[in-house]
């Protein structure tokens, strides 16, 4: 007898894992990962987590968990607009409610840090979540001495560490950092960074910021300081430009910093003469350089800095905010090649961190000094945006 055969049963394929916060994590070594997610499985409820990490241990390791597997990115120093694709893509495939982006190290933030930085974005109208770090006062100065004090001025924002390498993400902020790194499909998004607390403050996002205490941040592959002030400056300048119609407006601080947060002690005295050395050679070398960038007035006090000696060498706070100011505004004209233009800004960049590691050395708090240099850079704003409504005929 004959029988008909079988109905194909059609299955749909398993519906991947969801949790109400996707935790991304950087490429790090399993000795950093595996204490983080016993971290983790401890600091939030059972369930309620979707880590994803290129290097996830077995499933069953954190019970607790659902761990995904997911490709190996390029490890950079910062987190990129490749970094903030994926997050918003799996996201969206996995219906998370929010995300938690750490970096390298992120072992040596505190469960309490870590939930600060996912509460606020699963429980409060928060868009951005950003942590405060306690770095050693001659740390981060990149960050201190042009990142905070440029974002502050111009785009009226507080956060200390505008280039975080651990952030908090609700769903839309998300999609619009997914959005911004799609300027960069042509290009290499796995090196490109984009700026969230600028998006942020462009979309009237909520941004909340959290102290988060010491931190270890991964060292940058290639130390040399050329490479890293003109790849962070250079993509800083870059979105300044790109956002020039919103931050051009008058606008006032969101949030007043407390400059009195505790500082780590200083670990001995810095030389400083070599910094110096690299300005004085600079005077002599690039002033016809820097004559094509900043106006008669800096130039004079550059003349009267390279006289000063060493023991009381200090780079004036307005001084120092109208050469940032006038670099941007050449990066923007291409007065000159800007490999070279960010190149010349390294000689001035260290001799403001002389004066910084004078000033520290002297007994002053680090931190009143690095809100005196973005008090100077709010005051200056004005020179910035005359010089870039009128470059051709505004004479300081």
């Amino acid at each position: 007898m004959a029988t008909a055969d079988p109905i194909p049963v059609t299955t749909s394929p398993p519906e991947p894992p969801g949790g109400n916060l996707l935790v991304l994590l950087a490429p790090m070594p399993a000795s950093q990962v595996e204490p983080l997610l016993a971290r983790l499985a401890v600091s939030f409820s059972s369930g309620s987590l979707l880590v994803a990490a290129s290097d996830a241990p077995a499933a069953d390791s954190y019970p607790g968990l659902h761990l995904l597997a997911i490709p190996a990115s390029q490890q950079t120093m910062t987190l990129t607009a490749a970094d903030f694709a994926s997050a918003h893509q799996l996201a969206e495939k996995h219906r998370s409610r929010a995300i938690l982006m750490l970096g390298p190290e992120a072992g040596s933030l505190s469960s309490a840090a870590l939930q600060c930085l996912a509460n606020a974005v699963l429980t409060t109208p928060a868009d951005l979540a950003l942590p405060c770090y306690h770095l050693p006062p001659n740390a981060g100065l990149v960050n201190s001495a042009i990142l905070y004090p440029l974002t502050r001025a111009l785009f009226a924002v507080h956060p200390r560490f505008p280039l975080a390498i651990d952030l908090g993400l609700s769903l839309r902020m998300a999609e619009r950092l997914a959005r911004a790194a799609q300027r960069f499909s042509l290009s290499n998004p796995g090196e490109a960074l984009v700026w969230p607390v600028n998006e942020a403050a462009v979309a009237g996002f909520s941004i909340a910021e959290f102290d988060v205490g010491p931190r270890v941040l991964p060292q940058p592959i290639d130390p040399d300081i050329n490479s890293v002030l003109a790849y962070v400056t250079g993509s800083l300048f870059a979105d300044i430009d790109l956002k020039a119609a919103f931050w051009q407006r008058a606008r006032r601080l969101t949030l007043a910093r407390n400059a009195g947060r505790p500082s780590l002690p200083v670990d001995g005295a810095a030389d400083i003469a070599s910094m110096l050395e690299t300005f004085h050679l600079g005077y002599t070398n690039l002033r016809e350089i820097w004559s094509l960038v900043m106006p008669p007035n800096s130039l004079l006090g550059l003349k009267r800095l390279s006289s000063v000696e060493p023991a009381s060498f200090h780079m004036p706070e307005d001084l120092w905010a109208r050469i940032v100011y006038d670099f941007v505004l050449a990066y923007r004209l291409r007065t000159i090649n800007r490999g070279h233009l960010l190149g010349a800004l390294i000689p001035l960049y260290l001799a403001w961190v002389a004066g910084h590691i004078n000033i520290t050395a002297s007994g002053t708090d680090p931190e009143q000094h690095v809100e005196a240099v973005a008090t100077a850079f709010e005051a200056e704003k004005p020179y910035l945006v005359s010089r870039w409504r009128w470059p051709d005929r505004f004479n300081p």
